[in-house]
């Protein structure tokens, strides 16, 4: 598990300049009108040999404004999930009311808090960060986002600061299986089926379960780890919409996981909160399966399904490859069917690939269609290897690594998965440049 770095603070004191100066790209918007990050950002980095995962909140601010107190939920959210909170605050403003609850409520937190004083733009405005010890706060550090200054010291502060987590004995054998969905689509009565007692609490209020409760199992000589997560939350009842609230613990679950189950209630369909729950399984290149759940409380004829199955593959076209099973937890309608698919994904992920197969496979997908010309140069692939499994990994080896265009990359993942026979899984492609 990677340790989680959240960064809050106020709206516009730059947060996301900062979130975006760590991650070494720019990923969140950036805008000078208070209030543009409204949903939780995240990206990975890795730092002196560690990694973490960062994440970019929306600022707290007193008011009853509906969208400040999402933003200030959100963030709230964001420090119990985090291992390391970097707290940033506008140099040029000085402190604000408010901001001292603001870093009482931080110090209660219990959390390891850094105290990051942002748009120190050159020397002569650091001496202004020494406002901010009358909060309490007992080290400050001078930064400025957007010119990089202070940052050095910042990141080893963060490093400083992240757990040691003692490596526990990992069992090979048992697949780790993360249930993960919205609110109250079913995933705990699905767990309570799968392994045939009330194990998860059920309940018809949404975020019932608070946190992802890991139950080992052996079925019929297999063994299985299921999380059963959270959900992710969503927003108020004031709220103007329902989409994502938080994806903290989607993110941790999905990390630690296999397979991922991602459990749509039959009845609402494909909604925006699942949608970017089945983009961070994508972006960590996990197995999973769509289950569409409580299908028995759905009007069917005979074509439902199949139209139900086409749906959800247009509205997640980036994890298409994924199988689609409907399902009642209830009634157990297609339930022994689930863990039948988490098996066959996981033979398939656990494929290895002979070096001769895979070259040629990869002679006849490139001569099928070749890449563009980079910089007016061919782009030539010599040969490729297996680097992995759970999923497949492959390096390929090529004059040009830095010239194979998203586009490309998506064709030759989608040709590998057909010719080679994995075409209910994720593959992750690396290319190198031949020495």
């Amino acid at each position: 598990m990677k340790p989680i770095v959240a960064i809050v603070g106020r709206p516009n004191v730059g947060k996301s300049t900062l979130f975006n100066k760590l991650l070494g790209r720019r990923k969140a918007i950036v805008h000078d009108m208070p209030g543009v990050t409204r949903d939780l950002n995240y990206g990975d980095a890795e730092e002196e040999g560690r990694a973490f995962t960062i994440v970019d909140t929306g600022g707290f601010e007193a008011g009853e404004d509906v969208i400040i107190k999402q933003v200030r939920e959100q963030a709230r959210l964001a420090v119990e999930d985090a291992d390391v909170i970097v707290f940033a605050m506008d140099g040029k403003a000085g402190p604000m009311p408010g901001d001292a609850e603001l870093v009482d409520m931080l110090r209660r937190s219990g959390k390891p808090v850094i105290y990051a004083v942002n748009k120190m733009d050159t020397p002569g405005h650091i001496p202004l960060s020494a406002e901010f010890y009358s909060l309490g706060i007992k080290e400050v550090f001078p930064v400025s986002a957007e010119h990089g200054i202070g940052l050095n010291d910042l990141i080893d502060e963060i490093i400083k600061r992240l757990p040691v987590k003692e490596l526990q004995e990992v069992d090979e054998e048992r697949i780790r299986v993360a249930i993960v969905g919205r609110p109250n689509v079913g995933k705990s009565s699905l767990l309570n089926r799968i392994i045939g007692k009330p194990r998860a609490i059920v309940s018809a209020v949404a975020g019932t379960t608070r946190d992802p409760v890991d139950t080992p199992v052996e079925i019929e000589g297999r063994k299985y780890l299921f999380i059963d997560t959270a959900g992710i939350r969503k927003k108020n009842k004031v709220s103007m919409t329902v989409e994502s609230y938080s994806v903290v613990e989607a993110i941790r679950s999905i990390e630690r996981c296999g397979v991922a189950i991602l459990v749509v209630d039959g009845k609402d369909g494909v909604m925006t909160q699942d949608e970017r729950i089945a983009g961070l399984i994508e972006e960590r290149k996990k197995c999973c399966m769509v289950l569409v759940n409580k299908w028995d409380l759905v009007e069917k004829d005979t074509r439902t399904a199949d139209y139900a199955k086409d749906t959800v593959r247009n509205k997640l076209p980036f994890i298409s490859y994924a199988p689609v099973l409907f399902t009642s937890a209830m009634t157990g309608q297609r339930v022994p069917k689930v863990l039948e698919t988490v098996n066959g994904l996981v033979d398939k992920a656990r494929t290895q690939v002979t070096t001769s197969a895979l070259n040629s496979a990869l002679v006849e997908i490139v001569a099928r269609f070749r890449p563009h010309a980079f910089k007016g140069k061919e782009v030539k692939f010599y040969y490729a290897t297996q680097v992995g499994t759970m999923p497949p990994a492959f390096i390929i080896f090529s004059n040009h690594p830095e010239g194979v265009e998203p586009s490309y990359e998506r064709y030759l993942v989608s040709a590998l998965r057909e010719r080679l026979g994995l075409d209910d899984v994720p593959l992750r492609l690396v290319f190198k440049r031949r020495h």
